[in-house]
């Protein structure tokens, strides 16, 4: 199963995030997505998106200032 990708570079809080929440919803359980954010921001806008939502928070990281979310889809709606 391939990974889907957001280039979400140079945009402001809460775009990274509404942009994966809009991408999730078109996801079949077990999918993943991986984001890239600039914003720091970013981190805590997923950890909080992931508790709130059941979306699992795979991995985070940042190289270069970019930072690389990877996300799996839940395994049932909420």
């Amino acid at each position: 199963m391939r990974e889907r990708l957001i280039d979400a570079q140079f945009q402001k809080s809460p775009l990274p995030v509404l942009r994966a929440a809009r991408a999730l919803r078109g996801m079949a359980a077990g999918e993943k997505l991986r984001v890239l954010a600039t914003d720091p921001e970013a981190l805590a806008d997923f950890k909080d998106f992931c508790k709130t939502t059941g979306h699992a928070l795979v991995a985070a990281s940042e190289s270069g200032g970019v930072f690389s979310f990877s996300l799996k889809v839940r395994a049932t709606p909420p």
